[in-house]
């Protein structure tokens, strides 16, 4: 069959508007394309259900769970955020098993962090920006917000890589809490 012969059965079939109709050549079926605002509607709507089905697991958590178990499970999640974001491990790997390169890899993410005493504080975010973290930014603040463990949980990461031990990361301060700004401490001693 050539081209011509080709398109004219394919009008006939009624697959000549072709920008309608697409062959979805994993199963051999048509699909109908959606359009650029069906497809935002789309994402809408599971963005919607992802955050409700994210509610009612953090809801779940805080009535079912001890806070201990709730924070070693949100310290996981901040880990698991290290490994997967590159610009995460970038922090650890500038400051390769240095102290100084590190406050300075670190400084460039997220601004004013501070070596004083046996301490490094790390201040960022403010509460008009809303939270670090797009997991739970649309999420009204809570006092006693578990999920800023996520982010100690980060931290400490971080810094293991780096500097190859353990460190304990506090939350001193955040957004998440009804705070002016994220202000987290790693205890280098």
């Amino acid at each position: 069959m050539n081209r011509k012969e080709f398109l004219r059965k394919s009008v006939g079939m009624g697959l000549g508007s072709g920008a309608l109709l697409v062959l979805n050549q994993g199963n051999g079926t048509l699909q109908a394309t959606a359009t650029p605002e069906e497809e935002l509607t789309k994402a809408k709507r599971e963005k919607e259900f992802i955050e409700g089905w994210l509610t009612d697991l953090l809801d779940t958590m805080g009535e079912e769970l001890d806070e201990k178990t709730i924070i070693k499970l949100i310290e996981g999640c901040g880990r698991g955020c290290y490994n997967r974001h590159q610009f995460k491990k970038d922090i650890a790997k500038e400051g390769a098993n240095d102290l100084e390169k590190l406050l300075a890899a670190y400084r460039k993410v997220f601004g004013n962090v501070q070596k004083e005493g046996n301490a490094v504080h790390i201040r960022f975010n403010t509460k008009e920006r809303g939270c670090f973290c797009p997991v739970l930014r649309e999420r009204p603040s809570k006092i006693n917000a578990m999920h800023c463990h996520c982010h100690k949980g980060t931290h400490e990461a971080i810094f293991k890589a780096a500097l190859g031990r353990t460190y304990e990361a506090k939350i001193v301060e955040s957004v998440r809490r009804g705070g002016e700004r994220c202000h987290f401490v790693i205890e280098l001693t």
